[in-house]
């Protein structure tokens, strides 16, 4: 499972992540390039991490 979350969203997307995939997350900053065409999840605004497991 990979999510991506803005700043405002990261709380609820690692909370998502631990209850869907029973994992810890693992917390990964997206590189600049990606971040202008990669959108938060949960909003609208441009995705700042990905969540993911290994």
């Amino acid at each position: 499972m990979i999510s991506y979350s803005c700043e405002t969203h990261i709380n609820q997307a690692l909370d998502m992540f631990v209850a869907e995939t029973e994992e810890f997350p693992i917390l990964d900053k997206v590189s600049e390039e990606e971040k202008l065409s990669t959108k938060c999840s949960y909003c609208e605004e441009h995705a700042t991490y990905i969540v993911s497991s290994k």
